[in-house]
């Protein structure tokens, strides 16, 4: 028998300094039993950076052909899409030619190797944005993460403060290709 969805709510106090974008959050996000705790925190993350009211989660892991975010136009064409983790370079030029804009939010182990094989296929993209998290810093989250979530996260000039139960947690966000982090292809 399949192993259920594990279920995580989270309240998040963004402050986007960057954006000028202060919002409360209230999410609701599924992991499903193949995904790993840092993974799931790399999406909760994409959405901070990436909020705008009309962003959703999709089903991620369990369907192939969804990001594991986006943003669709009133038309229902893919206005956003982004992916987390390492996907193939054919995955994101296929996204490229159906959507607006693509974010790649790259972490793990593997990515300096992920980089090296990608990269080069991905540097014609003018629609692709790709940055990378610390994954050191989404180990260090993983290692306090509850079901019921309550963060203040803190965004300005590619810096990540994130306050979790009292104490602070830093990180950067580096910008690897494209705009920078909660800038979007065509914005001022």
């Amino acid at each position: 028998m399949a192993q259920p969805a594990t279920i995580y709510r989270a309240g998040i106090q963004l402050s986007d300094i960057d954006r000028g974008l202060y919002e409360t959050l209230q999410i609701t996000v599924a992991r499903h039993p193949s995904e790993t705790e840092e993974r799931l925190l790399a999406r909760m993350l994409a959405y901070a950076l990436y909020y705008e009211p009309e962003l959703t989660f999709t089903k991620g892991v369990g369907a192939g052909d969804e990001p594991d975010l986006w943003l669709k136009g009133p038309d229902g064409r893919v206005k956003l899409w982004i992916e987390v983790g390492l996907p193939d370079a054919e995955r994101l030029i296929k996204a490229s030619r159906h959507s607006e804009q693509v974010i790649l939010c790259a972490f793990g182990s593997a990515l300096a190797v992920w980089e090296k094989q990608q990269l080069p296929k991905l540097a014609g993209i003018s629609n692709l944005t790709l940055l990378s998290l610390d994954w050191v810093f989404l180990k260090r989250i993983s290692e306090r993460l509850q079901r019921s979530i309550s963060w203040a996260l803190t965004v300005t000039e590619g810096s990540l403060y994130l306050e979790i139960d009292g104490e602070t947690l830093e990180s950067s966000v580096k910008r690897v290709m494209g705009p920078a982090a909660g800038q979007r292809t065509g914005t001022p």
